[in-house]
């Protein structure tokens, strides 16, 4: 049930039963030889949409830019200013607040976003405060990162091991192979990943590290069928928190 294929009559009577929406969220940037550019947004848009026919409930629109500085210095990457993202996320819950929605169910494509997502929560959270909204709280967010299931997170150890890595990751590779097969990129020759031995600071930084893009992660290993599996048991997990949160 996507917002945006509603007329403002549907969602009227959508709220008259229910005030939950969920709120897709990802980033568009590097995922190194074969992964797609939009990784992160397409997959957490494919699944919040599947999560919301599962669980009958309202999924807004995609923010599809997040905070991916550290990936500017492959061409393509684009990013938003951690302040400005959390602006954006706070006029996108703002606006949904103002029609009768106040329970917001995100989920996540990037890790990258985490920490600029949770400060958004604060921001929101704060301004509602500020205009005195009783003892009852006014609005309520909730964080979820699609592959941090405890059964998702499982299944992803037991197709890969630690081949996964973190970040082009071959579990994420293989949710788009299943989402486009139409765009499957073809594997090159990637010899062993650059191993995780430091955070990093900026663009730059981060490239030094890690030329390809990938970090310790094995993502020509990918398949349509893994991400199948990862994508069906995702859905269903975070489906089931969704309705235990919309019942509050």
């Amino acid at each position: 049930m996507q917002l945006q294929m509603q007329t403002w009559a549907e969602v009227e009577r959508y709220l008259k039963s229910s005030t939950i929406a969920i709120m897709p969220i990802g980033s568009t940037e590097q995922h190194g030889p074969n992964g797609l550019i939009g990784t992160d947004a397409l997959s957490a848009e494919a699944i919040a949409v599947a999560v919301g026919e599962a669980a009958n409930v309202m999924v807004a629109p995609t923010i599809a830019v997040g905070m991916a500085q550290h990936h500017m210095a492959f061409k393509g990457s684009m990013t938003l200013r951690p302040a400005t993202m959390i602006q954006v996320i706070g006029d996108y819950v703002d606006s949904l607040t103002h029609h009768g929605f106040d329970k917001f169910f995100f989920v996540n494509g990037h890790g990258g976003n985490s920490a600029t997502i949770e400060a958004a929560f604060q921001e929101v959270y704060t301004a509602h405060t500020m205009r005195g909204s009783g003892n009852e709280a006014s609005v309520r967010c909730r964080l979820r990162n699609w592959w941090q299931g405890d059964k998702t997170y499982k299944l992803i150890k037991e197709l890969f091991g630690d081949k996964d890595g973190m970040h082009a990751t071959i579990s994420e590779v293989s949710v788009t192979q299943h989402l486009f097969p139409e765009h499957i990129k073809s594997a090159p020759d990637m010899g062993p990943p650059e191993p995780f031995r430091s955070r990093w600071s900026d663009a730059a930084d981060y490239r030094a590290k890690f030329p390809d893009g990938r970090i310790a992660s094995h993502p020509y290993l990918a398949t349509p069928d893994a991400g199948k599996k990862i994508f069906d048991l995702a859905v269903t997990e975070i489906a089931e928190e969704v309705s235990a949160y919309a019942k509050g």
